[in-house]
């Protein structure tokens, strides 16, 4: 596994195949084995599902624009930092990249390459992005002992918005967490492990379609930062294409940089979190990521100028966060555990840094959210 070939094209793991069944073929395993070893290899992966239809995603993106391109003063009334901003909007320079100031964090960019760096983050400063988070979650049959993760969405009120809202949040959010929750079933397929595994324990997670904004008009120069280098907290993130290219990741067995290209069509990427991390002892690692302003990002700019030029110039992030129920008990998976021992000395022997050695301590999913949204500002 350490010595893989690590391509700058991340691999294409198809749900067309998963789903065409039947589910012990052999081409259904190897594809679930295949997205498995992408997510321990880079952290990330691009998955196709011809369900997803890239004109539902357009519209999404559309409505993201006129939302966030309204006056700061309207925007504030959707704010709700009191719920640790986990519905509602998050304004910009409000949420600090967590790898500004976590230790084992800086060491990790310490060891990579200068070359293969992200942008430098170490003056502490909040991201000049934007958030909306909407829930799509089903009510627990149980009191949750979390009720500021799992509170009910806001709705803009704003007219022309109102109309549209929740249908086009529902359909293009419908298309995404269909998409990952599926794809978590092949991926306990490729660990070996049962294929409800993921699933059932995210049956009640507080999921999120969690668009992100960036100004281009105020935030458009070349090399800013629009998100700095961090890992998701959540289990599975999953995004559609934006228009607007400047994510980079991070493959995990190499410390490569790679610019992510998600191809035309019915295409999505994928990234995983801290509790895919968490509940398989680090065998798979949360995927670090930055989001930046780039040669490509300036180009695509200019092209978007001319061919609408009565659009915002906003970049949305059109993702979602398909998370574990905030009351299941996150304990890592013992035969998991093992191989992520295993790995962790091959890379060793061969002189290939993994980060800081972690123990994973069994804690409840809510426990490690509030423990993340502290260290990201979100949380007093």
């Amino acid at each position: 596994m350490v010595s893989q070939d690590i391509s700058k094209d991340l691999p294409v793991i198809s749900l067309d195949i998963f789903l065409a069944g039947p589910p012990d073929s052999e081409a259904v395993i190897e594809e679930c084995k295949k997205a498995a070893d992408a997510l321990i290899t880079y952290g990330a992966l691009v998955l196709q599902d011809s369900r997803v239809a890239e004109k539902d995603n357009a519209s999404f993106l559309n409505l993201m624009e006129d939302y966030f391109n309204q006056p700061t003063a309207e925007l504030k009334k959707d704010e709700r930092p009191e719920l640790s901003y986990q519905i509602g909007v998050t304004l910009e320079n409000t949420e600090k990249p967590k790898c500004a100031a976590d230790e084992p964090c800086l060491r990790i960019i310490e060891a990579l390459e200068p070359s293969e760096r992200p942008l430098d983050i170490s003056a502490h400063s909040p991201d000049p992005k934007c958030r909306f988070f909407w829930k799509m979650s089903e009510k627990p049959p149980y009191e949750t002992a979390y009720p500021g993760l799992n509170a009910a969405n806001v709705i803009p009120q704003a007219n022309f918005l109102k109309e549209t809202w929740a249908s086009t949040m529902e359909k293009w959010g419908t298309s995404m967490k269909n998409a990952v929750a599926d794809l978590a079933d092949m991926v306990a397929i490729g660990l070996g492990l049962p294929a409800e595994t993921f699933r059932n324990a995210g049956r009640y997670g507080p999921h999120l379609l969690a668009p992100t904004a960036s100004d281009l008009v105020k935030y458009g120069q070349k090399d800013t930062i629009l998100a700095g280098f961090h890992s998701d907290l959540n289990f599975l993130t999953i995004h559609g294409r934006s228009r607007y290219p400047g994510l980079n990741i991070w493959a995990r067995n190499t410390g490569k940089r790679i610019a992510v290209k998600i191809p035309e069509g019915n295409n999505l990427l994928v990234q995983a979190g801290k509790q895919l991390e968490h509940i398989t002892g680090g065998l798979i690692k949360a995927g670090f990521h930055e989001v930046v302003v780039n040669e490509q990002t300036i180009q695509a700019i200019e092209k978007r100028r001319v061919a609408y030029p009565d659009r915002p110039l906003i970049r949305i992030s059109s993702t979602f966060f398909w998370h574990l129920s905030s009351d299941y008990d996150l304990i890592p998976i013992s035969s998991l555990v093992e191989k992520a021992v295993e790995l962790r000395n091959d890379k060793f022997k061969v002189g290939k840094p993994d980060g800081d050695e972690v123990r994973y301590e069994p804690m409840k999913v809510g426990e490690l959210v509030r423990n993340e949204l502290k260290h990201i500002a979100l949380m007093a």
